[in-house]
């Protein structure tokens, strides 16, 4: 990671760890002479809505000041703090105010116009936010906290298409950035596509292994996924084996074992040389503790998919249940 990256992430790290509202920094590193500000409206959540996210990503501007640097005078700077300080205060009206009047002084530098897109954004004006991103990307196309900006407020209007197009952009100029690969499971997944839902949140398990909130909405968006999975397999063939045997799976997880076995034996008469199905029957059988059926089921299977591994050692298993079981 870039210098700049390391003290973003680093104030990433401090929202989740201190939750006071209000919280605000400004950040001038030695041989660094640029301004960065971050500010929390009070909300907690891991997965924050778009205007906590205009507000955390805010920080990242460090890296527009920084290299174009040469372009800022210390005239400029100091008209950026004194912005900063509006913003620190909560004056938003004072704070665009100095960022609009900067403007009018034919100042044209992506820091104003990103500033004036975050502030848009807190006020829940995603139009005119998008605008003023739009302005600043202008200036500087391959700036990805602008993008994954542009891309929340595009999200809040309802532009999902456009969304991911940006929030895409987004990941591939910031692939350490977790907040980019979240912003996009949230589009994908306001798009009904749960592929690429699933996707980017695998994504960002590899970025944080050991965050559990990423491997709850995994679990979750694969859910769906398989939900819709069989949508489509309905439409396509209403009777088809594999959708009897998933309602087999969902009644065994509830231990209705007759309706279990009833669903199995559809997805027989559906496709008899179906791998997997009386195995499942197997399985179900050996939990109603009929032996005798779960190993006709077992051998089925095993004539079906000889190799199998797993069929072998439930038929183990059935044998030493059933000899267990005798008196």
């Amino acid at each position: 990671m870039s210098c700049d990256q390391r003290i973003i992430w680093k104030l990433v790290r401090n929202y989740y760890e201190d939750e006071r509202a209000g919280l605000l920094y400004t950040v001038k590193p030695e041989s660094q002479p640029s301004v960065l500000a971050v500010s929390d409206q009070g909300m907690t959540a891991r997965r924050q809505d778009a205007i906590y996210l205009s507000l955390l990503l805010a920080a990242c501007l460090i890296s527009v000041a920084m290299r174009a640097q040469e372009n800022l005078s210390p005239a400029i700077e100091k008209q950026v703090v004194s912005g900063v300080n509006a913003l620190k205060s909560g004056d938003l009206d004072r704070a665009e105010n100095i960022f609009s009047q900067a403007l009018s002084q034919g100042i044209k530098h992506p820091l104003i116009f990103h500033n004036l897109g975050v502030i848009a954004q807190q006020r829940g004006k995603h139009a005119q936010a998008v605008g003023r991103f739009r302005q600043a990307l202008l200036l500087q196309p391959n700036y990805g906290p602008t993008r994954l900006l542009l891309g929340s407020s595009l999200l809040s209007l309802g532009k999902n298409r456009e969304a991911v197009q940006e929030l895409q952009r987004a990941t591939n100029l910031m692939p350490q950035q977790p907040e980019a690969y979240l912003q996009l499971e949230k589009a994908y997944e306001a798009m009904g596509n749960w592929s690429g839902a699933a996707t980017e949140l695998q994504k960002l398990m590899q970025l944080e292994p050991q965050e559990p909130e990423y491997s709850y909405q995994l679990g979750r968006a694969l859910t769906r996924l398989s939900g819709w999975s069989y949508q489509q397999i309905a439409k396509i063939h209403p009777d088809a084996a594999r959708l009897h045997q998933a309602l087999g799976q969902e009644y065994l997880i509830q231990q209705k074992y007759d309706f279990a076995l009833s669903a199995y034996q559809q997805a027989v008469r559906s496709d008899p040389k179906l791998p997997e199905i009386h195995l499942a029957m197997a399985l179900t059988y050996l939990e109603l503790k009929k032996f005798d059926e779960a190993l006709a089921e077992i051998d089925t299977e095993l004539k079906l998919v000889p190799e199998s591994k797993i069929a072998a050692e439930t038929k183990a298993k059935i044998l030493a249940a059933k000899s267990g079981a005798v008196p």
